[in-house]
């Protein structure tokens, strides 16, 4: 079991986890599933140090699949936090014909970085491992995440086989790559010199050293550092006004996937914090399905579920923002 927190770091995963819920569960409740839904609890997808890991799986009824699937990772800095707290955000993309998966992962600071990018990882083995019962379609799969686990979906996004973050995977086990990426507000850049001062400790527990101590091990852990052409492609909303994570990481983002030709669009949410809800969240919401909808559903399916766009509230794109080298460039690429 991971350690209590810190009382200090107690209050912030207190206050990260409200934002979280502003910006996941609550949000999602304006429209039902379209279509009926099952919903199966604390699946065993893969045992961490005799510790058995377990997923919660949505899946529409009556279709034949094969389907498109995305997996949704809660947020909680690394620490916190429940697969059940994007239980909604499940049932709502089952009802839109994806089979949605929440994996349970290991916490810092019982348990350090590369843990929790095995975990992700080994939850997607698992779905392209049961494609076939599952009714997936293993070549359209796409991540999710909030938080921290914003960080670990784009970390699935950016990351192969030649990066070294595999974990022990058995022999012939399928890859983990994907094809789709929406992050919500996760850092991309753990050594950035502008990472706030509360957010400093949550990253010293994720990593087991001030970034500055081991700026090596805050890179590799950094989304950022392994952004290439060949990467999925990336959504991300990012406030300007998060008190966590400063919305020049989103830039960061922005100007690394242009450099490297990464498909995918950046948004700043202006005057938002570390989540938001009514007009900005109905046009994340919908601006997700529709991202997702382009890169994982065929022409046969991608009708099936569709959003009306509502408005874009203070919503301020930034897809193509010019890469200075100094911001962009400062990290390598590692090559796959």
């Amino acid at each position: 079991m991971p350690r209590r927190a810190h009382t200090p770091l107690a209050g912030v995963a207190a206050t990260l986890m409200l934002a979280l819920g502003v910006a996941t569960a609550g949000a999602h409740a304006n429209d039902g599933p379209k279509v009926k839904v099952k919903v199966e609890n604390d699946l065993v997808y893969t045992k961490a140090g005799g510790t058995e890991l377990k997923l919660d799986i949505a899946a529409p009824e009556g279709s034949d699949g094969p389907m498109p699937a995305v997996l949704v990772i809660h947020g909680g800095a690394w620490r916190a936090g429940n697969k059940r707290d994007v239980g909604t955000v499940l049932r709502e993309l089952a009802g839109h014909g994806y089979v949605a998966v929440s994996p349970q992962y290991r916490f810092c600071p019982s348990e350090l970085f590369p843990a929790q990018v095995h975990d992700v990882k080994a939850a997607v083995r698992w779905m392209k491992a049961h494609a076939a019962e599952r009714r997936i379609d293993p070549e359209r799969i796409g991540a999710m995440g909030f938080s921290a686990g914003g960080h670990l979906a784009l970390m699935l996004g950016v990351t192969g086989a030649k990066d070294g973050l595999e974990g022990e995977a058995p022999p012939n086990s399928p890859d983990t790559r994907i094809r789709a990426v929406v992050n919500y507000f996760g850092p991309v850049d753990l050594d950035a010199p502008d990472i706030p001062e509360i957010s400093k400790p949550l990253v010293k527990d994720f990593l087991g050293a001030l970034a500055t101590d081991r700026p090596e091990l805050a890179a590799k852990a950094s989304p950022r550092t392994y952004v290439s052409r060949d990467d999925a492609a990336i959504l991300t909303f990012q406030g300007t006004k998060d008190p966590l994570v400063p919305h020049t990481q989103a830039v960061i983002l922005a100007n690394a996937m242009t450099a490297a030709g990464v498909p995918g669009r950046v948004e700043l949410m202006v005057g938002s914090g570390h989540g938001w809800g009514g007009a900005e969240m109905d046009h994340t919401r919908a601006e997700t399905f529709a991202f997702l909808d382009r890169y994982l559903k065929t022409p046969g399916d991608k009708g099936k579920g569709k959003l009306k766009r509502a408005g874009a509230g203070a919503a301020a794109k930034a897809s193509a923002v010019p890469a200075p080298a100094a911001t962009a460039d400062g990290k390598p690429a590692a090559k796959r």
